[in-house]
């Protein structure tokens, strides 16, 4: 039986020395049918060199300019043909056999569009990764965590979240997709540049009737921000782009209440920043806020064409994260989630 074809796509921007790290172990995947690909990301510190002296048997791509994430995702995946595109982090190491149960569970469902496969840390390799851990959920208010994250709080891998679900969204930093539901949803949304462009993708999804799922068996170790490191650009863009899936994918007659009630936490968040003597975390919400209320003004957010209520999709949790976790104090997802499902 012929395997499906996999394209190992890596975006990268100036990760030389994650390709140096990382990628043997990539090359080393034990999948027969693939090919590796890293689209440049406009990199300036040689990474096309080393690629091409180094790895004369991985496909390079090089782009003219940074598109971030988004975009350079879309720009690169228009031009390769597969079955599956596998979209991986430079900063991401992976076991030999991390490919095969992936394509069988979405070979053996054709409603599944994209999974992900468990993500630890790399540093810390008994402990989940933010990126994604064990399957990303979102609450009732838009908020995004995982199977094993809440907010900054990351669990120890126990094996408690070993089991096969469907979730809300899938990371980013090691997604497989199909690449003619990719095409069908016209990729991530590249406005969004880098932060969440993977969720409103799962969203966007689901409102077309396809699954995500997460796929434990499969593991792999992320480092984790590897080309944009925390500082005000990164918050900006969490905040702001978190904003413009809701405003994108969201009921009108959620958008109403939900949008406002965000604002307002959010500017809570802020000013507990400023408070706290983070100016720059302060400004980069105040910038967020402006953005998104300005594309608002100009029309230049797209809705989704099917909008359904938030809570009758797979992967959302209907009461309020940041309730449970800031009031009551709960750090764990079974704590949340598994509990309340019971």
């Amino acid at each position: 039986m012929i395997q499906p074809s996999v394209a190992i796509v890596i975006l990268n921007y100036n990760g030389k020395n994650y390709l140096e790290k990382f990628l043997p172990s990539v090359v080393a995947s034990t999948y027969l049918n693939k090919k590796i690909i890293v689209a440049d990301n406009a990199s300036t510190d040689n990474s096309v060199q080393f690629l091409k002296e180094y790895y004369p048997q991985v496909e390079v791509m090089v782009n003219e300019k940074n598109l971030g994430f988004a975009g350079g995702y879309n720009w690169a995946l228009q031009f390769i043909a597969a079955d599956y595109y596998l979209l991986l982090n430079s900063d991401v190491e992976v076991t030999a056999g991390w490919i095969e149960p992936m394509v069988d569970l979405l070979e053996g469902n054709k409603n599944f569009g994209a999974c992900q496969p468990k993500l630890l840390s790399y540093h810390h390799k008994q402990q989940f990764e933010y990126a994604g851990a064990s399957g990303g959920y979102i609450d009732s208010l838009g908020y995004p965590f995982s199977r094993g994250r809440i907010f900054d709080e990351l669990e120890t891998d126990n094996g408690q979240y070993n089991s096969e679900q469907l979730v809300f969204w899938a990371s980013g930093a090691a997604l497989l997709i199909r690449s003619n539901v990719f095409h069908k949803m016209e990729g991530f949304d590249a406005s969004f540049f880098a932060h969440q462009e993977e969720i409103d993708l799962c969203w966007r999804m689901q409102l077309s009737g396809y699954c995500v799922f997460v796929c434990p068996t499969s593991v792999v170790y992320h480092v984790g921000a590897g080309t944009l490191p925390r500082g005000g650009r990164k918050v900006f863009l969490n905040f702001r782009n978190n904003l413009l899936m809701l405003c994108k994918n969201l009921p009108l007659k959620e958008k109403a209440w939900k949008l406002p009630f965000r604002f307002l936490l959010d500017a809570i968040s802020a000013w507990k920043g400023l408070l706290g003597g983070d100016i720059y975390f302060f400004t980069a919400i105040f910038k967020a806020h402006l953005s998104v209320m300005l594309r608002v003004v100009t029309f230049q957010i797209v809705p989704s064409n099917k909008r359904v209520p938030l809570q009758s999709l797979q992967g959302v949790y209907a009461n309020k994260i940041v309730w449970d976790h800031f009031i009551l104090g709960k750090t764990k997802f079974s704590e949340i989630v598994e509990k309340k499902h019971a």
